[in-house]
């Protein structure tokens, strides 16, 4: 919200300057963003009047000027402006004058100069050099009746200080002037200046038919006819500036009047062209497959969800946002349809934001706007009309067909006193919901509000209890620390931090990233197998549709942003929560009912090993290198990796990752037609795991140190190719003999075609084991030795179908 100082002052008009004002309206909740000159500073420039405009003796393109400041003999200046005529009032920087800083950062200091031979006494202005804007076609023409010899500053009002509002939500009866006034007056006890509005009396009794077929989407509408306008009437120059100031460009006269009133009383209206209706008008929520042409040009598709406005013969204007192209006034318009409504919030919010744009008028609409004031704010509109265009009113049609019920809210004064956190009084709380212009009845203890029409944000105690502490001032609360103890969370000693994950993963050569936990929904279909996902009901952006239930898809996107930035090797992490369906999730304070939120890791491997050096040869990650990493995650638990196939993943290289019994993740290469697809020359690696697994870690034990020698025994068996090293180690640890300390596979044998015989039948390969046995209350003999050797055979005989290679 943007507007003058001036503007402001002229409703209420405090003995305040404009940085208290900014500050009290700060202190109630009214954050002042922004509080800027309209101006930058400089001196000595008056208004100028071109008596002559001749062209320069020695140069095509520049005039010589006899230019009247109110100072007796005109000045003659040289001027290069293609816009420097005679009859014009400009802006004329005299000798000595001042001008604001150019693009080298140092102000313009005028002096007399000479300009191919004709001498210059003064410059003439354009906005740009001044600093009003940034148009440099031309010189800044002023009105025609702009006083002579006038000081610049003083003619434009370039001293006024621009208000910008940064506003919540609940603020909505401050989106215009007169509502931040109204605050004001409230504030400071400034008196209140409300506009007078007059009724116009009507000069013909023609009426438009309006039927409101929706009283969900429109609660009152009010409209009147306006004949015999003159469109081409120009918009006063006092209202271009207020809007300007308001960040509104000026377009017509009666498309300025309509945005003139939004600005000033806070209520969007809309004008059509009469003429161009075709029969009545109707109210009604929108049909599927009905299309308009917005004033913006952007063609929208509608359906039974958005409200509009139509004729006889099809839509005119988005109810609440937008008119349409087919009924727009324009240089033709002789007769106008002036209207005003009701809309319900429900029925507006959202619906621009559908259709990728927003407007002043929906931004108001779905906050709530005054369903009392429809019919005055008609006859503001018509009164500007009038005075600026002309015409010939009639009676205004005014339908109240459904408005909000004012419902009471009760104040307890004690628990206004202990949420505020001051010893007030009942008259105390009384006082500031009176300024604020609030009915109050008054009983034992408690205060009845029943809010007035503007005020849609007052419906519960902490509404009222919020004003009197904005009345009273954030900045007299009284600063009171916390009674509650503020006791540090312990972490157990069986579980790692997040912080201790990511210094890890950092030193395994990642980089951690954050983001979105909303995702493309094609990421959700592709990456991760989920044909249902969780759909946003309001997202940022189109795209950006649901909620991810894996964490592939953003990692995916970051490596498309680094590779598209030419970055040759690639590791990144990120730790993050996911979304999905799980009917046994219950509602409670930190869960939502059927969807549950677990943390995982991820992290993706793509480029080289290492970074290009003279030491190690160059070559690309693969499986194995990300396989190491994940096993270092978990270290020291040894995970186990099965073969697996998952979505995103190639369906040879991927595995999924068991701990402790429990599958807690994937780990494997970007599958080959997702690879393709992005045109990556070489596949990323990627591991996926669940973050309360990762974290877990087991204490550990203390033991005594072995009073006896170890005893290692190699064993070599033939067992089938596809037995693994998973099934091998499984296999050994089911032993569960106590001497059985410890088992490492140190060679894999594989005859090579055509060598002698080996002992080794076709599909068969020999595994050797390194078993390590000891005993802590004696030495191992040999029997005790092979009996544990004989038990780890029979065990792998049962299991794998092995036999002792000889």
């Amino acid at each position: 919200m943007q507007f003058p100082e001036s503007w402001l002052r002229a409703f209420c008009n405090p003995a305040l300057d404009a940085e208290q004002i900014a500050e009290r309206l700060t202190m109630a909740g009214l954050e002042v963003e922004s509080l800027e000159p309209v101006a930058p500073p400089f001196t000595g420039v008056v208004v100028g009047a071109i008596l002559s405009a001749e062209p320069h003796p020695n140069a095509d393109r520049l005039r010589v000027c006899q230019v009247d400041v109110g100072r007796g003999e005109p000045l003659s200046i040289v001027c290069g402006a293609p816009n420097a005529r005679a009859g014009i009032r400009v802006p004329c920087a005299l000798v000595g004058a001042v001008l604001p800083p150019g693009p080298d950062g140092r102000p313009l200091t005028i002096r007399v100069g000479t300009l191919r031979g004709v001498n210059s006494h003064g410059m003439l202005c354009s906005a740009r050099e001044l600093g009003l804007s940034d148009d440099h076609g031309g010189l800044l023409e002023l009105a025609a009746d702009a006083p002579v010899g006038r000081d610049l500053r003083e003619v434009l009002a370039l001293d006024d200080r621009i208000f910008t509002l940064k506003l919540t939500p609940n603020l909505a009866h401050c989106l215009s002037v007169y509502g931040v006034a109204r605050e004001l007056a409230a504030l400071t006890g400034a008196p209140l200046l409300s506009p007078a509005i007059a009724p116009v009396p009507a000069r013909h009794q023609a009426r438009l038919p309006v039927a409101i077929q929706a009283p969900d989407l429109c609660g009152r509408f009010s409209g009147r006819i306006i004949r015999g306008i003159d469109p081409s009437a120009k918009t006063p120059a006092w209202m271009v500036q207020r809007l300007a100031r308001c960040g509104q460009r000026s377009i017509s006269a009666l498309v300025d009047i309509s945005n003139y009133v939004m600005f000033e009383l806070g209520r969007p209206s809309h004008i059509f062209d009469l003429d161009k209706i075709r029969g009545g008008l109707q109210v009604r929520w929108g049909r599927a497959g009905e299309t308009l042409t917005l004033l913006n040009g952007q063609t929208v598709t509608l359906d039974e969800t958005v409200g509009v406005i139509a004729d006889d013969q099809g839509v005119e204007s988005l109810a609440g946002i937008m008119g349409g192209q087919a009924t727009a006034v324009s240089d033709d318009t002789r007769n106008v349809y002036v209207e005003a409504a009701f809309w319900w919030p429900r029925a507006i919010a959202g619906r621009a934001r559908r259709f990728n744009f927003s407007t002043d008028a929906a931004h108001r609409f779905e906050r709530g706007v005054d369903p009392s004031t429809t019919r005055e704010h008609i006859e503001r509109i018509t009164q500007l009309i009038l005075d600026i265009c002309g015409g010939e009113p009639g009676p205004i049609d005014d339908q109240v067909i459904n408005l909000p019920p004012a419902q009471p809210v009760t104040l307890r004064v004690a628990r206004a006193a202990k949420v505020i956190g001051l010893p007030l009084t009942q008259a105390e709380c009384a006082e500031p919901l009176r300024r604020l212009g609030l009915a109050v009845q008054e009983g034992e203890g408690t205060l009845t509000v029943t809010p007035p029409p503007h005020r849609f944000d007052l419906q519960i105690e902490e509404d009222l209890i919020e004003e009197v502490a904005r009345v009273i001032g954030y900045d007299r609360l009284p600063e009171t620390p916390p009674m509650a103890p503020v006791v540090p969370c312990v972490r157990p000693e069986a579980q790692r931090s997040t912080h201790t994950l990511r210094r890890l993963l950092a030193a395994l050569g990642y980089q951690e990233t954050i983001n979105f936990s909303f995702v493309e929904e094609r990421w959700e279909r592709d990456y991760a197998g989920n044909p249902d996902p969780i759909r946003l009901l309001n997202p940022i952006a189109s795209h950006l549709s649901v909620m991810r239930s894996s964490l592939m898809g953003s990692l995916l996107a970051v490596l498309r942003h680094n590779v598209d930035r030419k970055a040759p090797r690639v590791r990144v992490f990120e730790i993050g929560r996911v979304f999905r369906r799980d009917a046994t999730v219950p509602d409670s304070d930190t869960t939502v009912a059927g969807i549950a939120q677990p943390r995982h890791v991820a992290g993706l491997a793509w480029g080289d090993v290492a970074p290009l050096q003279w030491g190690v040869a160059a070559r690309a990650v693969d499986f194995y290198d990300v396989k190491g990493d994940v096993e270092t995650l978990l270290a020291p638990r040894r995970p186990r990796f099965e073969p697996a196939e998952h979505p995103a993943l190639h369906p040879g290289r991927s595995a999924r990752v068991w701990l402790d019994d429990r599958a807690i993740g994937w780990v494997g290469e970007l599958h080959p037609r997702w690879r393709q697809a992005e045109g990556w020359t070489q596949a990323p690696v990627l591991f996926e795991l669940e973050l309360e697994a990762v974290l877990a870690q087991p204490l550990p034990q203390a033991r005594p140190l072995p009073r006896h020698q170890p005893v290692q025994r190699d064993l070599a068996v033939v067992v089938p190719e596809a037995i693994t090293h998973a099934a091998l180690m499984a296999a050994i640890d089911g032993v569960r003999h106590p001497w059985l300390r410890e088992a490492v596979l140190f060679d894999v044998y594989r005859p090579k075609a055509g060598a002698p015989a080996s002992g080794l039948a076709a599909g068969e390969k020999s595994l050797a084991v390194r078993l390590t046995l000891e005993r802590d209350d004696a030495n191992l003999t040999e029997a005790d030795i092979e009996g544990v050797v004989r038990a780890v055979l029979e065990r792998l005989q049962q299991q794998l179908g092995a036999r002792l290679r000889t």
